[in-house]
């Protein structure tokens, strides 16, 4: 008895040194990870998470001398309010039709130019049309502006001064809201395909060598190679992206439109981010501009959950 109790003794003890260890534990364990999680945290924690308390101040009567805690509580008044603006509709329509223009043209560029600059075999010509193709980049929406304006000009545009050496008159584009929507797309490939184009040649970099010789052996071409291995390759990558816009698709960019759009373009060009700006900072409807940030956020999210559930049911892939 003594012999099996003696057993049983040592057969238990191992087990309660070997069970899982604690999170603490864990943590000084890998406290060199857990301290560069630190600065991330911090990141989100206040500039993420603490301004969402502000959203409160949709449902007040916001005074900026009396404070969140002492102004008049108003319920759903600023979102009616918003509502029945009679120019809701144009708002919401050219933010919806800006943002599918993106979703249509300016989000496939990068993925054409990744992989037309994978089929690059020359090393210092690729590197040279990457670092061209980055550079618009790290231009800001002012300098684009000005370029725009050089560009486009009726008075000293160089494609106006082409179209009069070509016995034409000149085309107002800058002032013309037919032209607005095309001018926003256009510049945002020009200014955003070569960067936006490196998430692609990484997912890119992460195909195996080993199944283009697969391919190359039974005799795939090119193409087939492309639509059977490469696509395939990237298209978790894409759909991740291509998820994300969905969820910001009310959220065009306040710089860019505002750089661009003036009161004769404001039929095509005035979204809801350039009306937040004139009533939020010119006006200083400050709940009234919370209530709109916060009907961004709320469709946002829907939309995100909508698109997330039908590319897993037709793709199998998801943000979650």
């Amino acid at each position: 008895m003594q012999t099996t109790k003696l057993i049983g003794r040592r057969v238990a003890e191992p087990q309660a040194t070997t069970g899982q260890p604690s999170f603490l534990r864990l943590m000084l364990r890998h406290r060199a990870l857990y301290l560069m999680l630190v600065p991330g945290m911090l990141y989100f924690a206040i500039f993420k998470y603490v301004p969402i308390l502000g959203s409160v101040i949709a449902f007040q009567d916001f005074n900026i001398f009396k404070g969140i805690l002492r102004s008049e509580w108003v319920g759903w008044k600023w979102f009616e309010q918003f509502f029945h603006y009679p120019q809701f509709t144009r708002l919401l329509s050219n933010t919806l039709i800006i943002s599918f223009y993106q979703i249509l043209f300016v989000f496939p560029a990068p993925i054409v130019l990744a992989l037309l600059l994978g089929e690059v075999r020359n090393m210092a010509f690729k590197r040279t049309v990457q670092t061209i193709l980055y550079m618009p980049h790290f231009l800001s929406w002012v300098i684009i502006g000005g370029l725009g304006y050089m560009l486009m000009s009726p008075q000293i545009g160089l494609i106006n001064q082409a179209i009069v050496s070509l016995g034409a008159e000149p085309v107002h584009f800058l002032q013309e809201p037919g032209y607005f929507r095309t001018i926003i797309i256009s510049s945002s490939i020009w200014k955003e395909m070569g960067w936006n184009a490196i998430i692609f040649l990484a997912a890119l970099s992460g195909i195996s060598p080993s199944l283009y010789e697969a391919a190359k052996i039974d005799g795939a071409g090119r193409w087939k190679q492309l639509v059977h291995i490469t696509f395939p390759g990237i298209l978790p990558t894409v759909m991740l992206l291509l998820l994300l816009k969905i969820g910001h698709i009310l959220d065009l960019g306040f710089e860019q439109i505002y750089v661009f759009l003036n009161p004769i373009t404001y039929q095509t060009g005035d979204v809801l981010d350039t009306y937040t700006y004139r009533e939020g900072i010119v006006q200083g409807q400050y709940s009234l501009t919370t209530a709109i940030g916060l009907f961004k956020s709320v469709a946002g999210l829907l939309l995100l959950l909508i698109a997330n559930r039908t590319s897993k049911a037709a793709t199998g892939e998801s943000i979650f």
